[in-house]
């Protein structure tokens, strides 16, 4: 019954959440859903799926290679504008950027979240790949726990978690019982609740949608992005991914989070670093 009613890539709630209208060249509006936020705020994953959106429309070429985005501001559900700007455009590769702006209480526009990416043709690219990276040993879908599965709510939780499916590797739920192993990693089974298949799209939402890391070093609460850098390195085949997180230095305050993605076919679909800010106790 469950697969029968699977939505599809382009006819999903991320879909519908993520679209991008043109309102002239360069310019797009979009309504920032409340479905996709964390304590409040929206997720620096979805935001970068929007943006992703808006650069395809913007640019020749189809799927993000590459995309690094600067957080300025905390976005909130509600109405936003993307703006656009073509870079550079070749053969292989295109290079844009583009910014996301909301109004604050005074009716001031106000710059969300920045973005540069380079762009190309997945599907074009070779066969060939000469790799030591090895996906991560994480256990089955029915020997893993998500917030379905907590007695109570998960810490940090929020909305976004009613529209994932979200397994994590119980070697990393230590913080949800009281006992961080210290280490600073996270592993999970990932898909979108729906049961849409995954895409470059939302490949940029998998990579900031786990549990931080900080959870793991005896750290609570909000740890939001500063900067986050995308690579999407082929397209996902159909079926959940598993997602691996690293977190190896705290230090000032911030620390870092190296993301891998891998596919049903055991493929290295997409990796990612990002600076985020740590809430140290009684700072």
């Amino acid at each position: 019954m469950a697969q029968a009613s699977q939505a599809t890539i382009g006819d999903s709630e991320f879909d519908r959440d993520t679209a991008v209208t043109r309102r002239a060249e360069g310019v797009y509006d979009i309504d920032l859903s409340a479905g996709w936020t964390i304590i409040n705020a929206v997720n620096g994953g979805y935001l970068l799926a929007v943006l992703g959106r808006a650069l395809a429309d913007a640019l020749p070429h189809p799927d993000p290679f590459t995309v690094s985005a600067h957080y300025l501001t905390a976005s909130q559900p509600g109405p936003a504008v993307v703006r656009t700007d073509v870079v550079r455009t070749g053969r292989t590769l295109s290079t844009g950027q583009a910014s996301l702006f909301q109004y604050d209480e005074q009716g001031n526009e106000v710059e969300r979240i920045r973005v540069l990416a380079s762009y190309g043709d997945l599907d074009a690219l070779p066969d060939d790949v000469r790799t030591t990276a090895k996906p991560p040993a994480i256990p089955p879908i029915d020997q893993c726990f998500g917030p379905d599965d907590a007695p109570a709510p998960v810490p940090g939780s929020s909305a976004i978690t009613d529209r994932l499916m979200l397994k994590l590797d119980p070697a990393t739920l230590g913080w949800a019982l009281g006992a961080p192993s210290g280490k600073g990693e996270m592993r999970a089974w990932f898909g979108l609740k729906d049961g849409r298949d995954a895409d470059p799209f939302s490949l940029l939402l998998a990579v900031d949608a786990l549990p931080p890391t900080a959870f793991e070093l005896g750290l609570s609460g909000w740890v939001p992005t500063v900067e986050l850098t995308v690579h999407v390195r082929c397209r996902p085949a159909p079926g959940p991914l598993r997602v691996s997180i690293t977190t190896r230095n705290l230090a000032g305050g911030f620390l870092e989070e190296d993301a891998e993605v891998w596919d049903s076919d055991d493929r290295l679909v997409a990796q990612s670093r990002q600076l985020a800010r740590a809430r140290l106790q009684g700072a």
